[in-house]
């Protein structure tokens, strides 16, 4: 494929590992232990040890001093940390941030761990520890905005502008639940219909139950290296082609409800990678609410503007066949949302994914090229896009 853009950190750097939990709800584990299982699991899948790791990128789930803590925990010797907090597009922030630390040379394997028990008693989901003193508080919380209520008012409004129905919603919840099905681990592993979700009770209007994403514990884990480390390994790495990241906030009290950051990551990420979304097999789309699927599918181009509802019917979110396959392991909505922070098992399914790794009736036919797409904040007020192209070793 030509290049349409800036080569940047195209091919500099390789996942080489990827691990998620395998459980749901884990109350015999601190959020340390959990963060310790994870990262076990992606080195080990990557062929690597602790003792290799010279990089370590976490966000604010990370217990004590985030980095410093677990460094001191694992007895890492660092050369690079990153605490890059957006919510739950941080993870994939910090593939690009690791991508671009190895390319500068300032590290060879970064790992990037992701941990949480909001379902068993850990903190609570939504935020960070930071939220309460945050300039906006004063002004939004007072009035009862709810994380439901803040993703209610972008499809109220999509609704109105574009004509977009709660059964095209349902359709996103319906793909989700058919690739879940195939996942022995999903929260939720039972197909629904568009009526069951239509006659699920309403949460936030025009939000049903269905819409909304599930709670759990667990985490999950990926190690970033360089193209030298990649050769030695003994496994099949997935090249970083492409990252972007963006904020979008309320433009001083007027905010547009009806488009998200990825309105400007994915456009950067692109062109970085030189491809199109033309040219994408597979996309994990950042699955907190149906809505937020919908309007960021639109801006990351796979459809106009105002069309995601007419793009996501008639399954064609749905693998292995569909005109754009996503998240094929029940996403967040049915699968697995640990700590509510849902970037990590988006970058880890689209690893999956471009390993020929998926579970066998959601995997995509010669999968060369994925999207992983992460939402932070939320998607009425403020809000972090960070945006991945993955490839092949080959591509």
């Amino acid at each position: 494929m030509p290049a349409t853009g800036h080569t940047g950190i195209r091919g500099a750097a390789h996942i080489a590992g990827a691990y998620e939990h395998p459980r749901r709800e884990i109350p015999d584990r601190t959020v340390a232990q959990i963060h310790t299982e994870v990262a076990a699991g992606a080195l080990a899948d990557a062929g690597l040890q602790f003792s290799d790791v010279d990089a370590y990128f976490c966000a604010g789930d990370a217990p004590g001093f985030g980095p410093l803590s677990m460094a001191d925990y694992w007895g890492l010797e660092l050369r690079w940390f990153d605490t890059t907090e957006v919510g739950g597009s941080s993870y994939l922030a910090h593939v690009g941030h690791a991508a671009a630390a190895v390319a500068a040379g300032k590290c060879q394997v970064a790992l990037v761990t992701l941990a949480g028990r909001p379902r068993t008693g850990g903190r609570r989901p939504g935020g960070s520890g930071r939220i309460p003193d945050a300039p906006e508080i004063g002004f939004e919380n007072q009035f009862g905005l709810s994380i439901p209520a803040n993703y209610a008012l972008a499809a109220r409004r999509h609704m109105y502008e574009f004509g977009t129905t709660s059964a095209q919603l349902a359709e996103i919840k319906v793909a989700a639940s058919i690739h879940a099905s195939h996942n022995p681990h999903a929260f939720l592993p039972r197909e629904v219909t568009v009526e069951e979700v239509l006659e699920s009770p309403m949460v936030a209007d025009p939000l049903h139950r269905l819409d909304c994403c599930v709670i759990t514990d667990g985490g999950g884990a990926v190690v970033v290296v360089s193209p030298e480390v990649a050769a030695d390994l003994d496994r099949t790495t997935v090249k970083v082609l492409g990252h972007g990241e963006a904020p979008k906030h309320t433009t001083g009290g007027r905010p547009d409800l009806t488009f998200t950051g990825a309105r400007w990551s994915g456009p950067a990420a692109f062109a970085e990678a030189g491809v199109t979304p033309e040219d994408i097999d597979y996309v994990s789309i950042y699955d907190s609410f149906t809505i937020t699927v919908l309007e960021t599918l639109e801006d990351l181009g796979f459809c106009p503007k105002g069309e995601g509802g007419r793009f996501v019917s008639d399954g064609a979110l749905v693998a292995p066949h569909g005109r754009l396959p996503f998240n094929t392991d029940g996403g967040g909505l049915c699968n697995n949302h640990p700590a509510n922070r849902g970037g990590m098992t988006k970058i880890i399914e689209a690893v999956r994914q471009l390993r020929g790794e998926a579970n066998p009736g959601t995997q995509v036919p010669d999968c060369r090229l994925a999207l992983a797409h992460g939402t932070g904040g939320a998607l009425a007020t403020r809000m972090g896009s960070a945006t991945l192209i993955l490839g092949q070793e080959d591509a």
